[in-house]
């Protein structure tokens, strides 16, 4: 009698504690953050960044899921099929502006990092720079991408065509790029921003970065001004040994036009709360602030609602 008292008290016990737990999930708004393809630098921040405001704000559940890049991201929050997503500077700015599209009613919930665009390649590569790998096999990124979006902003800036003045390879998946370039079935690998997976995997191997020069970075900033020049700092990856000075913008995370104010509220909240945390998961999260937030947006109302209230609250 006494083991069947005991064993229905802990049956009991665990029926209350599984009916905290479904009250508790339920209780959660799930989010769902569309990122890019693996091996690329938005799984990576995507990944880490939904960890830290999980972790920060218990009543918020979001979700990453991989997709083709910033161009479907805008399409998948557009049509409403995610919640957030990531989507690079120039796909952002295209959008936002109308250019060969209606321009969209997007928000932006907060900006992640700058991305300085340049090249990688092998120790060994006579290339010094961006003229020297002209007319050669290069990696320009995945389709969809916004880095490979960026590419096509810089080299028309010096007054080249991608697909003509070089042999233009596009990848399935950003993580094919550092073995093309370490098997030699290209001489380099277009990419950006600090911390970018290719990035670091081309370095680690005794690569090398081909930058811009400082005309180059005046003649792409005078024809599309919203490339601005930055400077990616000697030690940001394993084997730099010197600076490497390009061109870029800030990439963002979008939110679909009617995620519901207290929604984003709580998103940008947590990342702000959270970002000591995210910084040590990730480096380029000291970029995430919403001081650059305010900076970056391209107007003050692009920012969401919701994500505005906040920052008036600190005073931004």
């Amino acid at each position: 009698m006494a083991g069947s008292m005991k064993s229905a008290r802990l049956a009991f016990l665990a029926a209350l504690t599984l009916a905290a737990m479904n009250a508790a999930n339920a209780q959660k708004t799930n989010v769902s953050l569309a990122t890019a393809t693996p091996g690329g630098g938005f799984p990576l921040f995507g990944d880490n960044a939904a960890a830290v405001i999980n972790e920060t704000d218990a009543s918020l559940n979001v979700q990453t899921q991989n997709t083709k890049g910033s161009a479907e991201n805008i399409g998948l929050l557009e049509t409403g099929k995610v919640d957030i997503a990531l989507v690079a500077g120039e796909p952002a700015y295209e959008a936002f502006a109308g250019i060969a599209r209606t321009p969209t009613n997007l928000k932006i919930i907060t900006a992640i990092y700058s991305n300085p665009g340049m090249f990688v390649v092998r120790g060994d590569s006579p290339a010094r720079q961006l003229r020297d790998l002209v007319g050669k096999p290069i990696a320009w990124g995945t389709q969809a991408s916004g880095l490979t979006l960026l590419g096509r902003y810089v080299t028309d800036g010096l007054g080249l065509d991608r697909e003509k003045d070089f042999q233009a390879h596009y990848l399935d998946k950003a993580g094919d790029g550092p073995l093309m370039v370490a098997d030699g079935r290209v001489a380099a690998l277009w990419g950006g921003g600090i911390g970018w997976p290719g990035f670091t995997t081309v370095m680690k191997a005794g690569g090398r970065f081909v930058g811009l020069n400082p005309d180059e970075v005046s003649r792409i900033s005078a024809k599309h001004n919203f490339l601005k020049p930055i400077t990616v700092p000697a030690g940001a990856y394993e084997g730099q040994r010197e600076p490497v000075n390009s061109v870029g913008s800030w990439s963002f995370i979008l939110a679909r036009t009617d995620l519901p104010d207290d929604v984003a509220y709580r998103l940008a909240k947590a990342l702000h709360q959270g970002h000591a945390a995210l910084v040590k998961r990730l480096d380029q999260g000291r970029e995430t602030t919403p001081q650059n937030t305010r900076m970056a947006a391209p107007r003050p109302d692009q920012i969401h609602p919701g994500v505005q209230k906040y920052l008036k609250e600190l005073g931004l």
